[in-house]
């Protein structure tokens, strides 16, 4: 009940990171029918292409052990070992094409599923694995009587398609008991490829339906509660809090920098209190002044205060501050629009101290 009520819960569909999670461990959508329906598919290629000649073939040995008994002694346990290897030889022609078909198309089934990727969430030894209670829910649990209800069904459904369309060909089995036993290979391949045909059929539709299903499944169990998804959003991109905090650090940081450049300016323009931009020009390191530290508030009067400490002269023009502190970054130069007006306030520096000139 726990477990219904917290599927009901999740009402957000997996985000990629979950899906992308979920792969690694392992847990993949995994249909059972497709590699059944693969398996009838090889089957009746088999059937088709492999069987008629191969169980001649093995109808022709068996006929000439039989016709030359004399030749195939069993008087001793090698004689018998020689038999049956003659035998394994003889119907290898027969059967070996049937595995190989088999392991190929199952191979491809499972392949053509989901890309083979290692899961070593899968292997790793887990003692949960070992619950008998666990296991047996799992046999006798609701999804396992739902699953064996399926397949129950399942055979029902295809033995009955079976019957019925064999009907057609009782007559034909009976004949085949008293002709000649050389025919009675391809009779018996025409009519295995005819029951393989249906299974076919059958299992297709069945393996597309279950397909799908299998798939939305799988995504609707990992839907996520609205929580785990804000969660993850915070894992993803950072918690807003802590992000803000990083970025409040990283101001306060960048601030202390910038006031200890303060001392290295040549002149502060303020506005008188709101507004505080420090530039510095010196001929051989920049052909333009250079913005050294800006603030507003606090800052700004932090800024005057280092600069008055520090004799670094402070002109107030309110206009000037603020057109400065919007268009120029810490750093870069100022724009050419105010080359003039900052032109003359560094002539009052430098004809007050020639000193700063260098």
């Amino acid at each position: 009940m726990a477990e219904e009520q917290d599927q009901e819960s999740k009402t957000e569909e997996p985000t990629e990171k979950k899906i992308r999670d979920a792969i690694e461990k392992g847990n993949i959508p995994f249909s059972r029918e497709v590699p059944i329906f693969a398996s009838s598919t090889a089957i009746l290629v088999f059937c088709i292409f492999f069987m008629p000649s191969g169980a001649s073939y093995v109808a022709v040995s068996l006929a000439d052990i039989f016709a030359n008994s004399s030749l195939h002694s069993v008087s001793s346990g090698d004689d018998v070992v020689s038999l049956f290897n003659h035998l394994f030889w003889e119907t290898s022609h027969l059967l070996l094409p049937a595995f190989a078909l088999m392991m190929s198309f199952g191979i491809a089934a499972s392949v053509m599923q989901n890309i083979p990727r290692p899961a070593v969430e899968r292997i790793k030894p887990q003692l949960s694995r070992l619950s008998i209670s666990k296991g047996f829910q799992r046999l006798f649990g609701a999804q396992g009587l739902v699953d064996f209800a399926k397949s129950i069904t399942k055979i029902l459904v295809i033995s009955s398609i079976i019957g019925f369309a064999m009907l057609g060909d009782y007559f034909t089995v009976l004949s085949g008991m008293f002709s000649d036993p050389v025919t009675v290979p391809r009779t018996m391949a025409r009519l295995a490829g005819k029951v393989f045909a249906i299974v076919m059929i059958a299992t297709a539709v069945l393996a597309i339906a279950d397909l799908l299903w299998t798939r939305y499944h799988w995504r609707h169990k990992l839907r996520m509660t609205r929580q785990e998804l804000k969660d993850e959003i915070k894992q993803s991109d950072g918690d807003p809090i802590v992000k803000a905090r990083q970025r409040s650090l990283a101001r306060d940081r960048a601030r202390k920098r910038m006031i200890s450049d303060v001392p290295r300016a040549t002149l502060v323009i303020a506005n008188p209190t709101h507004y505080a931009v420090a530039l510095r020009y010196v001929r051989e390191e920049s052909d333009a002044p250079v913005v050294v530290a800006k603030g507003q508030d606090l800052v700004a009067l932090r800024i005057r205060e280092v600069a008055e400490n520090n004799e670094i002269p402070v002109f107030e023009d309110p206009p000037l501050a603020r057109s400065i502190f919007a268009q120029a970054s810490v750093g870069s130069v100022i724009p050419p629009a105010f080359y003039k007006a900052v032109a003359e306030l560094i002539h009052v520096v430098y004809s007050k101290s020639p000193a700063r000139m260098n």
